[in-house]
């Protein structure tokens, strides 16, 4: 029988133990969540005051920067803390909050990205009927899904990182509690937590991808059969933004959930994390700005006014 062992905390072994790169990278992801907090918080409040900006499609983007706050938010502190201090660790209980979190606000971040193709797909395919069938509260209640969901699956699967039990190694090879190291390092319990881990990411990714994929393939057949030039160029570009996003998010997440814990697949699984936790979540109001018309007129209003009012 292994030996089991009580835990209080976790070691977190965090990106590099080099001292040189760990002052470098302090400074290079302290101004990149500090761009992303401004970036979110920014598009949030835009939204919220521009009335060119009250459609169904930007109420969507604004819960997803609201998403992308907490997310980063959940892991970016404690990694750069963990750049600077000489004790690296993390308490058991909140290793389980940061897992908790973490998965949550993953799933609900997916499921938005669902969401908001199926309001592209409402937008582009049935223009006449987009008003109707796409009013406030219809939105509130397909925003409501993402958030119900996620927290609820997420308590399932942090009750199953709880059943994990761990026989002396509580170092961490990451800079969150993320499943894959933590399985790598456990002793127990680690069958039905790979495998549900595995299931789970399996059926949300494949469910949430799926409505994107089948929303995108409706809107090219729509767009498609315009007649006209500029409205097809309008279709494309409204869509462009999502689906950078979507790509970006669901690649490298699937890169990292859907494939056994081994040394190797947790190395790698690190470095990828630094994208969708932290770069992901400040170019999203890039995207979503530099390629959209409304809101690039939005920021011009903005910046007008606020000079006014000086």
């Amino acid at each position: 029988m292994p030996n089991f062992t009580d835990v209080t905390e976790f070691i977190l072994l965090g990106l590099t133990c080099r001292q040189e790169l760990r002052v470098l990278f302090f400074a290079v992801f302290l101004v990149v969540y500090v761009i992303t907090l401004l970036g979110n918080i920014g598009m949030i409040i835009l939204i919220s005051v521009s009335p060119q900006l009250q459609s169904p499609m930007y109420f969507f983007l604004s819960h997803l920067s609201f998403i992308d706050v907490w997310f980063s938010s959940s892991v970016t502190p404690k990694m750069l803390e963990n750049l600077v201090s000489k004790t690296k660790t993390i308490s058991y209980a909140g290793c389980l909050v940061q897992c908790y979190f973490f998965i949550a606000l993953v799933h609900v971040e997916v499921y938005i990205l669902a969401v908001m193709a199926f309001d592209r797909y409402m937008a582009i395919c049935n223009p006449l009927l987009y008003g109707s069938k796409m009013s406030r509260t219809v939105c509130v209640r397909l925003i409501s899904v993402p958030y119900i969901y996620g927290f609820s699956v997420s308590l399932i699967c942090t009750l199953w990182t709880y059943g994990l039990y761990f026989c002396g190694n509580f170092e961490i090879n990451h800079f969150y509690c993320a499943d894959p190291p933590l399985i790598k390092i456990a002793c127990g319990g680690v069958h039905i937590k790979e495998y549900t881990m595995i299931v789970i990411a399996g059926i949300n990714f494949t469910y949430s991808l799926s409505v994107v994929l089948i929303s995108y393939t409706l809107i090219v057949a729509a767009v498609l059969r315009m007649r006209s030039a500029d409205g097809r160029r309008k279709a494309f570009s409204t869509c462009g933004s999502h689906l950078t996003a979507v790509s970006m998010f669901y690649g490298t997440l699937i890169f990292m959930y859907l494939r056994r814990p081994t040394e190797e697949s947790v190395e790698q699984g690190k470095m990828v994390a630094v994208f969708y936790t932290t770069v992901i979540p400040m170019l999203n109001p890039m995207i979503y700005s530099l390629r959209n018309k409304d809101v690039k007129e939005a920021v011009s209003k903005a910046i007008t006014k606020a000079n006014w009012g000086q």
